[in-house]
């Protein structure tokens, strides 16, 4: 039998718990824990969960973890492992209730999520609600400083719950921007509580919506068909190649919460992209000046989804490349207005066998009181599919 109980707030302790050590065989915790017994044993969470697994039919396991055994907590992925007849869960205070009780919120107000341990950031949640609690590490602030980079300092407002619980808890207001916060340790146990101040719009966006040099846009409704055709996922890593306004890339993120890269080689064109960023408030995106198939490998982690809007021939010479950067089972689509151009794409994807499909787009639309006809340019989309 397990029974896996959380500490609440404060040290590293077991001394407010009244633990019965004669209730059990044997008590883990973390290394961090400062008590001494002869039941205890601590371990690292490794350790403590192999340990579990191979004993819990046949001692009584007390595992104490710190905050709340139900929230981001080793506890309940050691409950979730094993028999759910083995386990007893005893919950506890976390960070989470904490904060919301010192700042007067509730369940309804706050979405939590953690970076505790880890890089990604789940888009979905992230400043989705009016205030957002995040656990986290030494470089969770980096990481954040990152996400956040393209939001003005007034459009957030940023609390720290450091080492709560402690006799030197401080709970304050700070400026995430800043390179350091060399008032907090970043080591000790903290967590951010960030309030959005601004409103979130998900409608489809209108040209007019975008900064842009004139013809450098991917037109409304071939942007729809576009990111129709890419099949995008929330938190996907999606590469928007030759972005110009950046249109594209930022109704991805906008629709369907994915990290975008955009790729664009032209100074003005660059400015536009980082006014547009900052006018509709695009998170956790990057913005890479110069030729493309210059800047590729820079980026660390392969991407999803690539959609290739522009950047001419030398862009188009790369796609075999590109190609080869994209996760399996990952799509590509490649815009062309010219013939010139789809014939050289086709030449170089059938020179490397990578298979692909081919669609032709013609719009008409139809404007004003007497319905003018207006049709636009054809467009040829070229989709792959990695398999």
């Amino acid at each position: 039998m397990v029974t896996i109980m959380g500490n609440g707030m404060g040290e590293y302790s077991l001394k407010n718990l009244n633990i019965d050590f004669s209730a059990y065989d044997t008590v883990l915790c973390d290394v961090n824990f400062k008590d001494e017994h002869e039941k205890i044993a601590k371990f690292k969470y490794k350790e403590i969960k192999e340990y579990i697994q191979n004993n819990h039919n046949s001692k009584h396991i007390l595992y104490v973890v710190t905050g709340s055994p139900l929230f981001f907590s080793a506890g309940a992925l050691v409950a979730k492992s094993l028999p759910k007849e083995n386990v007893q869960i005893i919950n506890n205070t976390s960070s989470l209730d904490y904060m919301m009780q010192r700042c007067g919120l509730s369940y309804s107000d706050i979405q939590a999520l953690s970076l505790h341990g880890r890089d990604n950031l789940d888009l979905t949640q992230f400043l989705t609600k009016e205030y957002t609690f995040i656990l986290c590490d030494a470089v969770s602030i980096k990481r954040l400083q990152k996400a956040l980079f393209y939001l003005d300092k007034s459009e957030i407002e940023v609390t720290i719950g450091y080492k709560l619980g402690y006799d030197d808890e401080c709970i304050e207001f700070i400026d995430i921007f800043e390179t350091t916060n060399e008032k907090f340790d970043l080591t000790q146990p903290y967590v951010l509580l960030i309030k959005r101040k601004y409103d979130t719009i998900y409608n489809i966006e209108k040209d007019s919506a975008f900064q842009t040099q004139r013809g450098m846009i991917t037109k409304q409704y071939k942007r729809h068909l576009s990111l129709q055709n890419l099949d995008l996922l929330p938190n996907q890593i999606f590469w928007d190649v030759g972005a110009g306004s950046g249109s594209c890339g930022i109704e991805a993120y906008k629709r369907y919460k994915t990290q975008t890269i955009f790729f664009e080689k032209n100074s003005e064109r660059v400015e536009n992209i980082k006014s547009n960023l900052q006018t509709h408030r695009v998170l956790d995106s990057l913005l890479l000046e110069g030729e493309a198939q210059t800047l590729f490998s820079s980026v660390e982690k392969n991407p999803q989804r690539i959609f290739v809007g522009g950047g001419g021939e030398e862009v188009i010479k790369t796609l075999p490349y590109l190609y080869e950067r994209l996760d399996v089972q990952g799509i590509m689509l490649i815009n062309a207005i010219t013939l010139k151009h789809l014939t050289l794409i086709i030449h170089i994807l059938k020179e490397h066998a990578i298979t692909y499909e081919v669609f032709s787009l013609s719009l008409t639309t139809y404007k004003g009181e007497l319905d003018l006809v207006e049709p636009e340019r054809q467009l040829f989309q070229i989709k792959i599919l990695k398999a």
